[in-house]
């Protein structure tokens, strides 16, 4: 079953975006993959360029989607960092280490993966168009609201938690990476 998940997120977040289009949104499968980013993006994939002993590539690496995130993308990934998964409770990090939470913990992460290159300007301006809030279309088949506060982009889940997107733009071959400061959850988690 497990071989099937991705291919179903894909097709959820293709259903996702095909429905969200009445929104302004920085992921438009149109604007993928900007010329400035494939200029800036250098050799080394999504996979590569995370610390390898972050909490994030290590649960990534659990729900087998390092492969993924090695792969030739475009992919944008808002990556929460160690002391975001620090915050969270110890029995929803000591469930997603079981195997049978692993569609749990892929749906999790699926939720901070953007298709597309999606630079910090990219969401800057859509928020922009959409009146100070866009809609952001997830791999996992879900949606974030952009805003603004206090200059910061700040990504809000649908029960209300809000991450600031504290290191934009780490871009590499096969997209970018946002650090943010917390850990996002799909409506179903």
């Amino acid at each position: 079953m497990n071989r099937i998940v991705l291919p179903l997120v894909v097709a959820a977040a293709a259903v996702t975006l095909s429905a969200c289009d009445n929104r302004q949104k920085a992921n438009e499968p149109g604007a993928a993959q900007s010329s400035e980013a494939t200029k800036a993006a250098g050799d080394k994939t999504i996979a590569a360029g995370l610390d390898q002993n972050s909490r994030f590539f290590q649960a990534a690496k659990s729900a087998g989607l390092d492969a993924t995130l090695a792969g030739p993308g475009p992919y944008t990934v808002l990556a929460p960092d160690d002391a975001a998964f620090a915050k969270l409770p110890k029995a929803i990090t000591d469930s997603w280490a079981k195997p049978e939470s692993r569609a749990q913990l892929t749906g999790v992460l699926t939720y901070h993966i953007l298709p597309g290159t999606v630079l910090a300007d990219d969401i800057g301006k859509a928020i922009d168009n959409g009146k100070g809030k866009a809609i952001l279309a997830t791999m996992g088949g879900g949606t974030l609201t952009a805003t603004r506060e206090g200059g910061k982009i700040v990504l809000t889940d649908g029960a209300g938690t809000k991450a600031t997107v504290t290191g934009p733009d780490e871009k590499r071959s096969n997209g970018v990476v946002h650090t943010i400061d917390a850990v996002l959850m799909p409506a179903k988690a």
